[in-house]
């Protein structure tokens, strides 16, 4: 049994969506390390492969201290983030069950593999790609931002003077163009667009509102498109490719390189931060 090892996020409370694997089971990890109660959410609770359920592997490494704001440190609670009633319910029920919300990850994301087939351009797309790409990783964050905020507001500021805190995950595919991507980045520059938007609305009543954009990022979301032990020739081709666009290690990126990032755009050391995206890429976009 461990116990939180740092202070940065001590006793706030976050909710980070799509925990169940990748990115975002590694963020809910990182924030329970640092003192953070966690609320995972995912449309499903198993990880992929052996791993633990996110929250129970939270709760039996960082246990929650007696008399603190609940008897676990996290929970799970199942949410389809393209539905406006239950992205309401999930921050009700972290304030039912935490008694505030002070950070919000916007993560839960999909790629279009499995709706259109590896080098498919525009013409030959069917649009249910791009209402289920954009459905997702677009309104998806629209309302976990129109809900939190809704919160934050609504509750007395976190003792620092902040109101909250909004993490929205983007992409380099936020800020660059790919080949038959369309869908994916038009999705994760919309993120951007909706980040700074409301960066601008918040910033008078001190809610940070910051993006964070991975590079390509060893996650089941990429096996999908691109494996360096698959037996599809385009899908391995694909991954050696993408080694190639990430010069600084010469490899792709960790889950925990993206969420070392989180704690840092949720603690205090970012309380000048608002309406920014933060390139976590090995260098991608510096080409």
């Amino acid at each position: 049994m461990a116990t939180p090892i740092g202070p940065r996020l001590q006793e706030k409370v976050a909710i980070i969506t799509g925990s169940s694997s990748g990115i975002g089971r590694s963020i809910a990890l990182a924030y329970a390390a640092q003192g953070a109660y966690v609320v995972c959410s995912d449309i499903n609770p198993e990880p992929s492969g052996d791993e633990k359920a996110t929250h129970d592997a939270i709760n039996e490494a960082y246990p929650a201290p007696a008399g603190g704001k609940g008897p676990q440190r996290a929970v799970f609670v199942k949410v389809d983030v393209t539905v406006s009633a239950e992205v309401e319910e999930l921050v009700k029920e972290c304030v039912k069950v935490f008694g505030r919300l002070d950070v919000m990850v916007n993560n839960a994301g999909i790629s279009p593999a499995g709706l259109q087939k590896p080098g498919q351009r525009i013409h030959d797309i069917d649009e249910v790609s791009w209402d289920k790409v954009m459905g997702i990783n677009g309104k998806g964050v629209w309302l976990g931002c129109k809900f939190a905020a809704g919160q934050m507001l609504a509750q007395d500021p976190h003792p620092s003077g902040d109101r909250g805190w909004i993490i929205n995950m983007t992409s380099v595919l936020g800020t660059v163009g790919s080949p038959f991507a369309s869908t994916y980045a038009a999705s994760k520059h919309a993120v951007i667009g909706v980040t700074k938007s409301v960066a601008l609305e918040y910033a008078k009543d001190r809610i940070h509102v910051n993006a964070l954009a991975p590079g390509y990022t060893e996650t089941p979301l990429l096996a999908r498109l691109a494996d360096a032990k698959s037996d599809d020739p385009y899908r391995k081709g694909a991954y050696n490719a993408l080694l190639a666009m990430h010069p600084f290690d010469s490899r792709l990126g960790h889950p925990d390189d993206i969420s070392g990032a989180a704690v840092f755009l949720a603690s205090e050391e970012a309380k000048w931060m608002t309406g920014s995206t933060l390139q976590v890429d090995g260098g991608y976009v510096a080409h």
